[in-house]
């Protein structure tokens, strides 16, 4: 099978904007990439760099008045951005699926779990409830959730906050989606609790040769989870690779700082590092490269938004790239 054919989803160009009296937000300007068929894409930045409103785009769940307004959404070749909203519902679910943050977004507070999930199989699939029911209990004890039986019968309010995470993750794996987007799902949880979900999605994607996205401000979450990294800042991918090249060898200044300023980087007793100022509105970008006010490389040429340049196997968005230690 060649790489295209291997090839689940590949965004071109993507453009979500939202008006508002001041101006278009530009929340998502001109983004491309690709994830292949059980590959895991970690799409990593700061809160409001515009990760999130991507996944949206993607699943077709834009809050009005935000928009596409520029690209393609390439899922096998069929562009979602331009799909009906009764054809991507078919989509939706079954074959592409989500996993938020707030669990509770998934979850019907009043319905107890076998039936939310019962009904999530009967709305794609003819199937019988004892199948549903059967088929359902069996993914809750692949995610670890202990007793499964007995959880089916409880209702979302008497689950840990850790337990209906795997309940809503287990409900976007019912139908062994292609394509699964997560989007921060483990951000709440405490860290042993998250190791544990983790390991069971990235296993679960391997298995089922699922492709992954996986959206966080984490880099040391998805470094152990990704086989690619894309970098955002301020709507647009600044670099972009292997995620052991872009870790080990980050090129792009404002990826540099996010690894920089982990503090498992940081000498015992010394300062964490940390990248000075803070992310500029998205209604008042600074001229040229979006990160240059913060950025001790920057001069007259950073006046100029930079191309996303390839350079090896990776590619980044800087006029002044970060030196790569000689090997």
């Amino acid at each position: 099978m060649s790489a295209a054919e291997e090839t689940v989803l590949e965004v071109r160009g993507l453009r979500t904007w939202f008006p508002s009296r001041q101006g278009e937000i530009k929340s998502v300007d001109g983004i491309s990439f690709s994830v292949k068929k059980g590959k895991v894409l970690g799409l990593v930045g700061e809160s409001g760099s515009g990760k999130s409103i991507t996944g949206f785009s993607i699943m077709g769940l834009l809050e009005p008045p935000g928009r596409i307004v520029e690209g393609q959404i390439l899922y096998k070749g069929q562009d979602l951005a331009v799909l009906d909203r009764e054809a991507m519902r078919r989509l939706r679910g079954r074959h592409i699926a989500m996993i938020f943050q707030d669990p509770m977004m998934t979850l019907n507070p009043v319905l107890r779990v076998d039936t939310q999930m019962v009904e999530a199989l009967k709305a794609h699939e003819r199937i019988s409830t004892t199948d549903a029911w059967n088929r359902a209990c069996g993914v809750l004890g692949t995610m670890g959730i202990p007793s499964p039986q007995e959880r089916m019968s409880a209702y979302p309010h008497q689950l840990s906050g850790g337990m209906r995470q795997r309940v809503a993750i287990a409900i976007a794996l019912l139908h062994k989606p292609e394509l699964l987007i997560a989007d921060e799902p483990t951000t709440a949880l405490d860290v042993t609790i998250q190791a544990q979900i983790l390991a069971e999605v990235q296993k679960l994607a391997r298995e089922q040769e699922m492709a992954l996205i996986w959206i966080t401000h984490d880099l040391s979450v998805v470094s152990r989870l990704a086989d690619d990294l894309a970098v955002m800042y301020a709507g647009r991918i600044v670099e972009y690779g292997a995620v052991a090249d872009v870790v080990d060898r980050p090129r792009h200044p404002y990826t540099a700082g996010l690894i920089d300023s982990v503090p498992s980087r940081n000498a015992i007793g010394t300062r964490l590092r940390q990248i000075p100022g803070t992310t500029p509105s998205i209604l008042d970008l600074p001229e040229g490269c979006s990160f240059r006010t913060r950025c001790a490389r920057a001069d007259d040429a950073c006046l100029k938004m930079p191309d996303l340049a390839a350079a090896g196997r990776q590619a980044y968005r800087c006029f002044h790239p970060v030196e790569v230690p000689a090997a």
